[in-house]
């Protein structure tokens, strides 16, 4: 270890972490709509319960992750529980999920909601929040590291298409091999110790109570960044079922599957370089202007979707989330330590972005389920666009700029 510093190991490290993490969440997860339609037999409106008991899962572990990573800090407790999560993929999917939805949708769903929402979706703000602090304290660019997570994303999805159509079971067994290699990673990881200037940067972590955490309610830019969290929130339920729109559209449902496949994989190709540039484009133009640029791509790119009639124009359309995201995430992370007290960064990740998105996901899943059902995906893809770019609009007058804001006097974080 003596040849490779400390910034350098845990750059290495934590972009291992990100790339298992998604690797698994993507063996698992990425076509979970095609394996619930084409493979168990559910309808739209049925795989969107599915959807939004997940988020709702999701939303109740959020704020959970949130405040147990804050108040751990720069320790692996928290991820030793989700790396083991992850390992379960493989046997809960094989031998619980599918047994259950075979026998009935309800348990079924259930066992697939608190599975995924808890493991996936709310276990990526704390790696992701976990990552963030420790490049703040140790130096890297955020962006750099994260952009492995896409890459292991677009490797695991490149060919999960081809292992469907053989056996979907190939794809959730894959995911336990990767997190195989996220524990290793995890049990190779340096404990991160900060200098006196990181801690007085950050606090001590151990000082923050609950009542920090509910403080972040009485503050207005708290709810202006719900506001437009609730529009860009959107894209999670368009991506839901898009890979059942998308394999539609071929003549041949199997080629769809694995067309879909390569798109998805290429999409998250192009994500990990827009990882690496959009740091450099949010310092240029700012924090709030990143967040919003980020919502009027969304907003076009689901408008665009609804407007397609033909494969190609509408994979160009899914290939703007390769614009859209990695903005979207560097943008919220600047505001966040920008606007916020930094030793709530996990908190504010977990509970003001992601707990916010599985509430919307909560909500709109089933909604947009019945709308494919019955208008069809085009016209409920305009709905969405329409929403995105209303709310979109209003954050541009309740976001604040980029001068950071010491706005949290009143929980006496600074006195601890």
């Amino acid at each position: 270890m003596a040849f490779i510093t400390r910034k350098q190991h845990h750059y290495l490290v934590l972009s291992g972490l990100l790339f298992t993490f998604f690797w698994t969440w993507s063996s698992a997860f990425s076509l979970i709509s095609l394996w619930l339609n084409q493979k168990i037999g559910l309808r739209g409106a049925e795989t969107g319960i599915i959807f939004s008991i997940v988020a709702f899962t999701a939303l109740c572990a959020q704020p959970l992750y949130g405040f147990l990573q804050d108040k751990l800090g720069l320790r692996k407790n928290l991820l030793w529980l989700i790396g083991g999560l992850l390992l379960a993929s493989g046997p809960f999917f094989v031998f619980v999920c599918t047994p259950l939805l075979r026998f009935h949708i309800l348990p079924g769903a259930v066992s697939v909601g608190l599975y995924v929402g808890a493991t996936f979706f709310a276990g990526i703000g704390a790696l992701e929040s976990y990552t963030e602090r420790v490049s703040r304290i140790v130096g890297f660019e955020y962006g750099k590291s994260r952009m492995w997570g896409s890459l292991g994303w677009a490797g695991a999805t490149f060919i999960a298409g081809m292992l469907f159509n053989l056996d979907p079971n190939l794809n959730f067994w894959m995911g336990s091999v990767s997190a195989c290699l996220f524990l290793g990673l995890l049990w190779w990881m340096r404990e991160v110790q900060p200098n006196a200037l990181n801690e007085l940067e950050f606090g001590k972590s151990n000082a923050l109570t609950i009542s920090d955490a509910f403080g972040l309610l009485k503050l207005p830019n708290f709810w202006a960044l719900v506001v437009f969290v609730c529009g860009v929130s959107v894209y999670n339920v368009y991506d839901q079922q898009f890979p059942v729109y998308f394999a539609s559209l071929f003549h041949n449902v199997q080629r769809g599957n694995e067309m879909f496949g390569f798109l998805n994989s290429f999409q998250v190709f192009l994500e990990a370089g827009g990882m690496f540039l959009a740091p450099l484009l949010v310092n240029k133009i700012g924090a709030k202007r990143g967040l919003l640029l980020s919502g009027l791509i969304m907003a076009l790119r689901i408008f665009g979707s609804g407007m397609a009639s033909d494969t190609l124009t509408i994979s160009l359309m899914k290939l703007l989330h390769a614009v859209e995201l990695p903005i979207l995430l560097i943008a919220m992370f600047k505001y966040i330590t920008t606007q916020f007290d930094q030793r709530l960064s996990a908190t504010l990740y977990l509970v003001g972005f992601q707990f916010i998105t599985s509430i919307c996901a909560t909500v709109l899943s089933p909604l947009a389920g019945r709308g494919y059902d019955q208008m069809g995906f085009a016209d409920t893809y305009m709905i969405m666009a329409a929403l995105v770019l209303s709310l979109t609009l209003i954050s541009s007058m309740l976001l604040r700029g980029d001068k950071p804001q010491n706005d949290l006097p009143s929980l006496n974080l600074t006195t601890r």
